[in-house]
């Protein structure tokens, strides 16, 4: 067993100088200098020495959830370039909002986020909560956004625990419980290392997710460059790279259907105004049948009931991966004229060359590159 010597701080290391792993004030102290030399540069992250934006804060935040960060910088960037306060995107129209959202995808997000910035314009004077529980109360806003909201915005303490600092933690400690089992644990071992971080709650939130990010990632973490490899459990025992551990993936189903391309013998394309709720809700779209598990049961859609379909009008097929589901569509073209065709609610004409240029859900853009 090692000899102890005493440090002028109080704190314990052996004789070969390698701290306690168990000393929390160790953690936050090596992780905050590796940040302070290392802090990724992000559009909507305040610079040292500089108070975070809570407008910027939030709108990374819902747009981060479940997305990476380089798909986020351009939005975000499109975004706060045209709505540069929550007031500003409060008053937008929602359309203009889905779709300077579209091919960012979960679209519920853009409908929350929209909800949320009326809510915080007109209740709350353009102020947002600092109290997580309120917080909470707000449209798309849950326990991991609010915490992240509570510190990296305003500097106070939280629990801020993603899917980096999740990796970051069952490795430390070596945690083999698979996700989503083990979040429980990771989540209170995370509080346990937060504890008494009331100097630079912000940094420390940001500090865990940026050492997620470049160093102890999901593939080839690099342990030899982390602040924490004094301690670590898993490069103690050579399982870096396996962990977090995560339980089977589950085989995704298939769906079927079919995506129409309705051109009126005037030049016009007929597009659909998705219902607000269900996938891709509100959001401007190519019409297509229902989408069914079973592909000798697909049916067309009953606007074109009476609508011939040659063979040679089905001219592509479209292949698209949602989180819980795998969608092909058979893609059928057909001219039809608008004096003999009664659109019906939802569905309208635009004109074919400025369809081209509209913004849609990545579905129908692939749908879209294939036509042009």
């Amino acid at each position: 067993m090692n000899k102890k010597l005493e440090c002028n701080d109080n704190i314990e290391i052996d004789v070969q100088g390698k701290p306690e792993q168990n000393d929390t004030n160790i953690f936050r102290r090596e992780l905050l200098e590796w940040y302070d030399a290392h802090r990724r540069v992000l559009p909507w992250r305040a610079l040292l020495n500089q108070t975070a934006d809570p407008y910027h804060v939030w709108l990374s935040e819902i747009m981060l959830q479940q997305t990476v960060v380089a798909a986020v910088i351009p939005y975000f960037l499109k975004f706060t370039e045209r709505w540069p306060r929550v007031q500003d995107l409060a008053q937008a129209d929602n359309d203009e909002v889905m779709s300077a959202w579209a091919g960012l995808g979960y679209y519920a997000r853009a409908r929350n986020l929209h909800k949320c910035a009326k809510i915080v314009s007109e209740e709350l004077d353009g102020v947002f909560h600092r109290d997580q529980k309120a917080l909470k109360q707000l449209p798309g806003i849950g326990d991991y956004t609010s915490a992240a909201i509570r510190a990296i915005a305003f500097g106070l303490p939280a629990v801020v625990v993603d899917g980096n600092v999740e990796r970051v933690m069952a490795r430390f400690h070596a945690v083999t419980e698979p996700l989503p089992a083990s979040k429980g644990h990771l989540k209170q071992l995370t509080a346990d290392v937060a504890e008494g971080q009331t100097e630079r709650p912000s940094d420390f939130a940001q500090a865990m997710m940026d050492l997620g990010a470049t160093i102890c990632t999901p593939k080839s973490p690099k342990c030899a460059l982390c602040p924490l490899s004094y301690g670590c459990q898993a490069y103690a025992q050579n399982i870096a790279a396996d962990l977090p551990r995560k339980l089977p993936k589950k085989k995704k189903p298939e769906k079927f259907g079919y995506i129409y391309w309705v051109e009126s013998t005037c030049g016009e394309i007929l597009l659909e105004k998705r219902p607000d709720t269900g996938l891709l809700g509100g959001m401007n779209g190519f019409p297509t049948s229902a989408w069914l598990e079973n592909s000798a049961s697909k049916a067309h859609i009953t606007i074109l009931d009476g609508v011939s379909f040659a063979p040679e009008n089905i001219n592509a097929v479209v292949y698209h991966s949602f989180t819980h589901f795998n969608l092909t569509l058979e893609g059928i073209k057909t001219v039809v004229s608008k004096s003999s065709f009664c659109t019906p609610d939802g569905f309208y004409w635009h004109k074919r060359d400025d369809v081209m240029n509209l913004a849609f859900p990545t579905l129908f853009a692939k749908y879209l590159r294939l036509m042009k």
